[in-house]
Order: C-alpha cells, then structure tokens, then sequence
C-alpha cells in the first residue's frame, strides 16, 4: 500500500467520526504530513457554521504545515459560506501539495478548489480511495447532485419476513444489541419518517438514545399525514403529497440522509416508486411459522420472477443474535462528472410543521 492510499484511509475513518453531526455540511476528514514524517496533525469538520476539517487541521499544525502535503477527503471548497474557502486557507499555510479523494459535485464548487490551487503552483492528486469517499459521501453526493437526501429504509422482520404479529404487537422480534444499533443509524440520519399510521398504532419517539454525545442532536421528525396530538413524535414535520416532492421539500431542508422506519405501507410505496437508495434490514432467528402476521411490504409485488428486484449485499453484521444486512442496488454509488443543483417544485406538497427549519442552510 502506498503512502498516498494509507492516508486517505487514515483521513476516510477521521471523516466517519463526525458523520451525523456536520449536516447540510459533509463529513470530511483531513491530514497535513510533511515530508518524510507521519501525520502531524488531523482534523474532521465541525458542525454546522465551525470550521471545515481543512481548517481544523491546519490551525494544529501551523507553521509546520509549510511544504506539507495534505490529505482530505472530499475536494476543499474555494466560496465563501459561513466560513473562508478552505482552498485559500491552504495557499496562506504554505502547503506543497494536496491529496482529493473525491472532487466536490456541489455547484459552487464542482473543481473550481482544485484549479485555485493548482494556478497557484500547488500539485494536486485527484481520486485517491475515489470509490470509498464516494461510498462514504453518497448522501451528500445524492443531495448535491439531485436536491434530494439520500433514503435508507430501515426493516426489522423474523426469518419469514413478518414484521408483526397478527394482534399487531411487534417489540420486540430484534433484541437489544440489533435496536443499539438501529439508534447509531438514527444518528447518522438527518431525519427519520414514518407515516401516520404508524403514529397511532405504536407511539414511537423517533428519538436517538443510549448514544453517547447525541442527546444535543435528534433528528428532524417526519409524518406522512397527521399525527394525534399528544403523540410522543411531537414536535414533527406533517407532510402529505407525492413522495417525490415530499422529498424535494426535505432536501430543500437541508436533509442529507433520510431514514424510513414507516410501517409496511410506507415501506411498500417508497420502494415500488423506486425512491430507496439502500435497504438495512435487521433479521432475527425467528418464525412466526404463518401467512397472518404482518408482512414487511403491504401492496402489490414482482408478477414473476423476471420482474423481481435485486439488490446487492454490502456487509452482513452480526448483532448478538440477530444480523444486520446492508443491501443497495445493482451499481457502485455514482460518482457524478457534473451535477445540476436544480430541482424542480412543480409536485405538490403541503406541509404542517411544529418544527422550525431552515430550508437555506449554507455550506
């Protein structure tokens, strides 16, 4: 392994750290290791309105980041939004080069950060871990790319795939360590939705707890219709309309990644509108050993075996019991050459918040 891989893999864990708390910003990791030493200091971004990872790391390092190369992740903005470009912070340190992961798909950068710095006589090396980066970003890159978050559709069923029993009772068919988990995917999600039926059957919080560090963060609560009020959601956004301009609406949020945890109604409309970008399915060593219980898909399916969908498994995790299964599409995540920011609004949608958020957050 060379040393430019060995780093940007180093700066790809410093960048997964602070996923889930950097929102509408990426989670970016960054190194300054000057020649012939080890990293002498590292940064990852900050929340929203602090300093990017750039910033981070070279405010650590000073004046030895003079001649240093640097390693980021994801291609160093070079606008002006609630912080400096990151690009001009990196001519000021002095630094000789620097090592991309990935060139940034947002409009407002789209390589502008790279050719800044290479005017300036500094050598870039773009593409370095390009396909983990993009791994690792593909939220952020679906939002830039297309105004819409990232959606992962969140299941927990028994071996024969029932979500319920049949009198409607479902805590818990996962055990505890498999619903730990489903709270570190809450925290990594911007917002979480279900419908309104959910709502009324099972009065869930949609909270993250029992994580260390996230009781200052939740997610944005999302319903789909109505939700009673006294609900343990509240307070949440209530949206009803077309799942794409629901989503559009989300996106203008500034909601990166959104999590479906909707019962199998909702499950079923957003995966048959083909609008799930990854499916985590959590699967216990049970059987309800019938047809009656509750299926984790309410509505009409594949008609044949030709027309089934197909998904690709990325990891199956072992989660004291029962697994965790991680199942995208058939492809990589697509690593755009050029992105257009606009989305279209022409799909209704109307929405009821008792929640405040902004729709026009800046990077």
């Amino acid at each position: 392994m060379n040393q430019d891989v060995a780093m940007m893999r180093e700066a790809l864990v410093l960048a997964g750290a602070v996923r889930g708390r950097t929102s509408p910003n990426p989670w970016v990791g960054c190194l300054v290791v000057p020649e012939g030493q080890g990293p002498i200091s590292e940064g990852a971004t900050e929340p929203a309105g602090g300093r990017h990872a750039e910033a981070v790391a070279l405010d650590l390092a000073g004046d030895r980041a003079r001649g240093a190369t640097v390693y980021v992740t994801l291609e160093p903005c070079s606008h002006y939004g609630r912080t400096p470009p990151c690009a001009d912070a990196l001519l000021r340190a002095g630094v000789r080069r620097v090592v991309v992961g990935l060139a940034d798909p947002d409009p407002r950068v789209q390589g502008s950060g790279i050719e800044r710095l290479r005017q300036a006589g500094v050598d870039v090396t773009v593409g370095v871990c390009q396909d983990q980066v993009a791994e690792q970003l593909a939220p952020y890159i679906k939002h830039r790319s297309t105004g819409r978050p990232w959606v992962v559709l969140k299941l927990a069923a028994t071996l024969d795939g029932r979500t319920a029993a049949p009198d409607g009772t479902s805590q818990w068919i996962t055990g505890p360590a498999a619903r730990h988990d489903s709270h570190r995917l809450r925290a990594e999600s911007d917002a979480v939705l279900v419908g309104a039926g959910t709502v009324r059957a099972d009065d869930p919080q949609l909270t993250v707890r029992g994580l260390d560090g996230h009781d200052d963060r939740q997610p944005l609560r999302v319903v789909l219709g109505r939700a009673p009020l006294g609900a343990r959601v509240h307070p949440a956004l209530e949206l009803q309309g077309d799942l794409g301009a629901v989503l559009d609406e989300l996106g203008r949020r500034g909601v990166l990644q959104l999590l479906d945890e909707g019962g199998a109604t909702v499950a079923h409309a957003f995966h048959a509108e083909g609008l799930v970008d990854r499916y985590v399915l959590y699967v216990a060593p049970a059987l309800f050993g019938g047809d009656d219980a509750a299926p984790m898909f309410r509505g009409p399916g594949a008609a044949t075996v030709a027309d089934l969908w197909r998904g690709r498994i990325l990891s199956v995790t072992p989660l004291d019991g029962d697994l965790r299964l991680d199942i995208a599409g058939a492809g990589p995540v697509p690593v755009p050459a050029s992105v257009s920011a606009s989305v279209s609004a022409s799909a209704s949608v109307s929405a009821s918040a008792s929640v405040s958020a902004s729709a026009d957050r800046e990077a």
